[in-house]
Order: structure tokens, then C-alpha cells, then sequence
């Protein structure tokens, strides 16, 4: 059975940098459209970042110039990378993914989530 498994995440203080990465457990025709969202507690799970099939992206206002998503179609991977992170950025995040898998067919999967902690 296809998962996403997420890495990356952690404790860093204020202005410091994580990357998360996002990947397939077994093989898969390609990963289509892809997003990563975030889920504070207490608050509502939201999109923090997207990127398409042919590698458009879009970004939460709040996280504009501070987080960068990128895709390695040869490695089926989708990487964030986070910059100069606020206290504010805490929380669990988690990968969306629709992705082709086989027998081909389209469908949509969540990672379980990974903690990200920013210290003030």
C-alpha cells in the first residue's frame, strides 16, 4: 500500500532553517500535484505551499519569500524549505500528494505528519 513519508521536521530557534522532504514508500509513476499544510493547535489545518505537475507553485501569504517548495521528478520527492522560521510557524505538517500510482491510476494521499517547533 502506497504512504507518504515525511522527514525533515524538529526544534530550531527563530531565524533558523529545517527542510522538509516528502516521498512515496514504494514505487509510483509520478506524483502530480503536491502541498504541504500545516496545523497549529487549536487552529485549523491550512496550505502553506503548492506546486503543480508542471512545477507552478503558490505560497500562504504568511510564509511568501521565507519558504521555498521544489520537486525532484526523478526522485518522485517534494522538498520545503524553510527560512528565517518564527515562533509562529510552529506546528504539524503534513504533505498532500495526487499522485499516479499503479495499476495507473490517479489518487490522494496524506503523510502522517511531522512536528516543527520554532523557539523564541
Amino acid at each position: 500500500q502506497v504512504q507518504l513519508v515525511e522527514s525533515g521536521g524538529g526544534l530550531v530557534q527563530a531565524g533558523g532553517s529545517l527542510r522538509l522532504s516528502c516521498a512515496a514508500s514504494t514505487s509510483i509513476f509520478r506524483i502530480n500535484a503536491m502541498g504541504w499544510y500545516r496545523q497549529a493547535p487549536g487552529k485549523q489545518r491550512e496550505l502553506v505551499a503548492a506546486i503543480t505537475s508542471a512545477g507552478s507553485t503558490n505560497y500562504a501569504d504568511s510564509v511568501k519569500g521565507r519558504f521555498t517548495i521544489s520537486r525532484d521528478n526523478a526522485k518522485n520527492t517534494v522538498s520545503l524549505q524553510m527560512n528565517s522560521l518564527k515562533p509562529e510557524d510552529t506546528a504539524v505538517y503534513y504533505c498532500n500528494a495526487d499522485m499516479t500510482i499503479f495499476p495507473l491510476h490517479d489518487a490522494d494521499y496524506w503523510g502522517p505528519g511531522t512536528q516543527v517547533t520554532v523557539s523564541s
